[in-house]
């Protein structure tokens, strides 16, 4: 007998691990099923789960349980990312504890406690997986850094490198100068900073008194300037171009340059330029052939080297001693001194207040220097042409549609990639330096030195590169290396290239493109024929969730209050093609009583003797009844396949809702209550043995999105063995002879008892209070199908009798129109008419004050440009429901006249 309530705390876990332990997610390589495969975008291996996680892989998870159904030999493959900052800050942080520095300790001690906790502290996150049922081949687990992924990263750097697609560059990068790394753009977070613009004069050489004044946001990296921009256009400065300034402070001689660059409608229309500090400006030097002058460190404190031979003692201009005071200096600290030193000299114009964006490091917080460095660089521009081609072509494609002009823009305009980082953790980049910095690259000591050897004629000591890959390097080879390759494995030729992956739009192009590059170079073929791009998970008010708002929401929390299976089924049915998710709590409880609902309704079919029969054939069925139900579980059937076939899982979500609630709970179930209690033991029979198979199927239909309820019912039922739900197939549409008839009469009935209802809601009437219906103008069959479901309307709709209409219409009646009849309803004697009037007027009064208000704030042009997007979004919602009841109101007062 089942519990009165589904508790997932007691089952979740504990099912779990019964399908783990058979080995239920596992891939059948030798199977001769056709192969489904979907690759996990592996997470940190320092991660927790957060909701972005538990949506993408929630949809994942649908998708793969379902094909699984459906007969497919299916391969989610399952791995973490080795995360080399994020793991080595950790690591870093838990040495301090103790006193310690990476430093200190040295590379190869260092790196051995990373392992040491990767292996007691690292891949969390897998545990959480399980805990949100995500069915992935366990098994077939990878790691960034395993053997064989290694293997496949320094195969790929080695080739990249051969064919000239891999090199060393010295150019701008953002760096981290408190790590003292470079680090990708999306390890970078813009924030909006107070700041000031100091307004500097620059005295124009050769023109006795002149000055150019340039506003800048970092009077510190002046010390770089190598020169000053001015639009070409720009009638101010037209005069001045070619010329030079002296640079204050140090005395340099900087020319006047002409570049599209300088915005005449910002400041004062001139800049500073400052190529070895600024990303702009390295372009403007790189246009104009200008000097780069790094005069910040790799802890962003002021370094002279570079312009310790360019001070020169101009008389009344440059103060050698003062800039040499500047040396060891923050960024901080240097811009107050060299600030209130111009302001002494005459220099500073003005100061003004000034917003602007500052990049920081995603972790950590620090402030991001651009700063010009040697790294290895791969030659994006040339592994993107067949990328971009691919999607053109049609072998891969962007679902939503609109994210492949996302994908171009950034395919058609990419930069060189940076792929080197001063890092201990990672991939260390395979490339040795001799005596004369002579570079070899290879896949291992030997081979390194065995070049060497050939190079040089003789034996010489190699030194290894010290920096590590970028993280995206090895996570852009994960569809094939996870595979096997560089070997030419049985799997790499099954599940590659993988049929769909499911993420986010904000890693198109650090992971989605760089694997397609690598993947069609490689491997000569897509690594997955489409891509489903989900949107951002927000709170319930359409805001992005963060910490600083408060507004985050912890999956863990939600799985603990509300079991998995509720959670997995708000984010199903919130996931919409092109649309953001927004999540509350709310939405969780109110789909978690759906869960509620299928469980009391099994429990109903339980308690009126409903257990699946061994060789019923839905399509013998002759009740009315139940060949309605059977078509209409038909129906589900095909919304729900067709939905996920084409990635809308809110579709799918939802028409297994309203069949399961709308059609099997609230219609079929009130309408078998008397059949089961009947004394005709065939139609009895015959109505358990449909509910048996309907709630079948309803269960096979809802496994993919909430396995642990349905799993548990299924086995309960006798359907099969606890845990075997999982592999059972694909619920198949089956309409019975006579459906159609079938259909047009239940569905008449159902329309006839939910406008009694509505009547009798609008009306007052007291649910106990039972009224007469009598039919105007009905077909016979109309009558006909009153009569033979005279007992269910009845009962569900509180009816003392439903007849044709004999006579004129009795005083007082409410009238509705359902089909081709109009239903009469006595109400003298039910209620009092006239208050029944003077209330639903004096409703229908505030309603339609309500609706003016809120008419004349969406008319407010203030209100709807100022607003935040969401709340217009509100009001205007809020609106579309007062109309409704205006209407609602009014058709009801219209009922009694």
């Amino acid at each position: 007998m089942l519990n009165k309530s589904f508790e997932p705390a007691q089952i979740e876990t504990r099912l779990y691990e019964l399908w783990e332990s058979r080995k239920a997610f596992s891939a059948q390589p030798n199977s001769g099923k056709k192969p489904f495969t979907i690759m996990i975008p592996p997470p940190n291996v320092t991660g927790t789960l957060h909701m972005g996680h538990a949506l993408t892989m929630t949809l994942q998870d649908t998708l793969i349980r379902w094909k699984r159904m459906q007969g497919f030999d299916t391969l989610w493959q399952p791995g973490t990312d080795h995360a080399g900052i994020a793991t080595q800050m950790v690591v870093e942080r838990t040495l301090a504890t103790e006193g310690k520095t990476r430093q200190e300790m040295g590379r190869d001690a260092f790196i051995e406690r990373v392992w040491e906790w990767k292996e007691q502290s690292g891949g969390g996150i897998t545990k959480q997986l399980r805990r949100l049922g995500a069915s992935l081949d366990w098994p077939r687990e990878r790691f960034t850094m395993d053997e064989g992924l290694s293997r496949a990263v320094r195969e790929v750097f080695v080739t990249l490198y051969n064919e000239g697609l891999i090199y060393r560059d010295r150019r701008l990068v953002n760096w981290d100068p408190v790590f003292r790394s470079a680090i990708s753009d999306l390890e970078v977070e813009s924030k909006d900073v107070a700041g000031n613009l100091w307004y500097i004069r620059y005295p124009v050489e050769g023109a006795e008194d002149a000055t150019i004044t340039v506003a800048t946001t970092r009077p510190e990296t002046m010390l770089g300037d190598t020169a000053v921009a001015v639009h070409p256009e720009d009638e101010r400065y037209k005069s001045l171009i070619g010329k030079s300034v002296r640079l204050p402070l140090t005395g340099r001689l900087i020319p006047i340059v002409a570049d599209e660059h300088s915005d005449p409608e910002k400041g004062t229309g001139a800049v500073k330029i400052t190529p070895a500090h600024d990303f702009n400006d390295f372009e403007v030097g790189r246009r104009h052939n200008l000097p780069m002058i790094s005069v910040l460190d790799d802890q962003a404190r002021v370094v002279l080297d570079e312009i310790e031979q360019d001070l020169s003692a101009v008389e009344g201009l440059a103060d050698p001693a003062f800039v040499r005071s500047l040396s060891g200096l923050s960024r901080e600290e240097a811009r107050k001194t060299i600030v209130a030193r111009l302001e002494e000299d005459g220099w500073l114009e003005k100061i003004e207040p000034h917003r602007h964006q500052v990049p920081h490091a995603e972790r950590g917080g620090a402030v991001i220097e651009p700063r010009l460095t040697t790294q290895w660089y791969c030659d994006a521009g040339k592994l993107s042409g067949p990328a971009v081609e691919a999607i053109t072509s049609g072998r891969a494609s962007f679902i939503p549609k609109q994210w492949e002009n996302t994908f171009f823009a950034w395919m058609r305009d990419i930069q060189p990639w940076c792929i080197s980082r001063q890092l201990w953790w990672g991939h260390r980049i395979p490339a040795w330096y001799g005596p004369d910095e002579h570079v070899f690259v290879a896949h291992d000591d030997a081979d390194a030195q065995a070049q060497a050897n050939a190079h040089y004629g003789k034996a010489v000591e190699l030194r290894r590169d010290e920096d590590v890959l970028d993280t995206w390097f090895s996570s852009a080879l994960w569809p094939f290396s996870t595979l096997g390759w560089p070997d030419k494995t049985p799997e790499l030729a099954r599940y590659y290239p993988t049929d769909v992956l499911v993420t986010g739009f904000d890693i198109i192009f650090f992971w989605v493109a760089r694997m397609m590059m690598m993947g069609q170079h490689f491997m000569h073929d897509v690594p997955f024929r489409n891509i489903f791009i989900h949107g951002l998970v927000r709170d319930e008010h359409g805001q992005k969730m963060s910490k600083s708002k408060g507004n985050g929401i912890d999956p863990l929390e939600l799985i603990e209050q509300y079991g998995a299976d509720a959670m997995r089924f708000t984010i199903c049915a919130l996931t919409g093609i092109g649309r953001d998710v927004k999540l509350g709590r709310k939405r969780v409880e109110d789909y978690r009583a759906f869960i509620t609902k299928l469980w009391n309704a099994a429990r109903f079919c339980e308690m009126n003797g409903v257990k699946p029969v061994e060789g019923f054939d839905p399509a013998t069925v002759k009740s009315p009844l139940g060949r309605w139900i059977i078509a209409e579980a038909a129906a589900a059937i095909t919304e729900a396949t067709r939905a996920l076939d084409s990635y809308r899982f809110d579709e799918y979500a939802l028409s297994c809702y309203r069949f399961v609630w709308n059609r099997f709970c609230d219609w079929f179930l009130e309408f078998a209550k008397p059949i089961f209690n009947s004394t005709d033991e065939a139609e009895a029979a015959e109505i358990r043995a449909v509910a048996a198979y309907v709630l079948g199927v309803i269960l096979r239909l809802l496994q993919p999105v909430i396995p642990f309820v349905t799993d548990t019912l299924w086995h309960s039922f006798g359907y099969g063995e606890e845990g075997s739900l999982i592999s059972a197939s694909w619920p198949e549409p089956v309409v019975p002879a006579g459906a159609e008839a079938a259909q047009a009469e239940c569905d008449q009935i159902i329309r006839l008892i939910t406008e009694i209802r509505t009547v009798r809601a609008e009306m007052n009437v007291p649910p106990a209070q039972k009224a007469p219906v009598f039919l105007k103008d009905a077909l016979p069959q109309t009558l006909e199908h009153a009569q033979r479901w005279q007992e269910a309307i009845g009962r569900m709709a509180r009816v003392s009798e439903i007849a044709p209409l004999q006579g004129d219409i009795p005083h007082g009646s409410a009238q509705a129109v359902v089909d081709e009849a109009t239903l009469i309803i006595p109400l003298a004697g039910l209620i009092d008419l006239d208050a029944e009037r003077a209330r639903l007027k004096k409703e229908l009064g505030k309603a339609e004050d309500e609706v003016a208000k809120t008419e004349k704030k969406l008319g407010n042009e203030n209100f709807v440009t100022r607003a935040k997007p969401e709340v217009v979004q509100e009001m205007r919602d809020r609106l579309e429901a007062q109309q409704g009841e205006c209407v609602r109101l009014k058709a009801a007062l219209s009922r009694i006249g």
